[in-house]
């Protein structure tokens, strides 16, 4: 036995650092731009092409250079864009996408509303239909 008896709160240890796992199957993030989005975006599924690419490339995503994100370390293709598992990393213009996503939101609340107009046009005074759009979440509820 040693005959050291310092106390334990004296003695110190040199810390290391934890070991972070990431699994292999996430997308590397790269280096973001001021002004741009990124987006993976699939040019095969299951070993055919994607119809949905040549719509991406309409709406303003543009594949990536391998030279411009060489922190991502990925394999590039003929074409030097960066690709990884049949997806393609791609950039469009934030104000772009901003715009395109006001005009999908428009979108969804002029179905809600054709909908809410559908479904109030069926209320009767004698039995009114009530519409009321209410959610509620809960947590750790056990059976009682």
């Amino acid at each position: 036995m040693a005959n050291d008896r310092t106390p334990r709160d004296l003695v110190t240890r040199e810390k290391t650092a934890r070991a972070v796992y990431v699994p292999p199957s996430a997308l590397p993030d790269p280096t973001p731009e001021p002004g741009w989005r990124f987006r993976w975006v699939a040019t095969h599924i299951n070993g055919h092409p994607n119809p949905q690419y040549t719509q991406r490339m309409r709406e303003g995503w543009v594949p990536v250079k391998g030279e411009d994100h060489p922190e991502l370390m990925l394999p590039v293709n003929a074409s030097g864009n960066v690709e990884h598992g049949g997806l393609i990393l791609c950039k469009a213009p934030e104000e772009k996408m901003v715009a395109r996503n006001e005009y999908y939101q428009q979108v969804s609340e002029k179905n809600m509303d054709a909908v809410d107009n559908t479904f109030m046009r069926q209320s009767d005074a004698r039995m009114p239909l009530f519409n009321e759009r209410k959610s509620t979440t809960t947590f750790g509820r056990g059976s009682k």
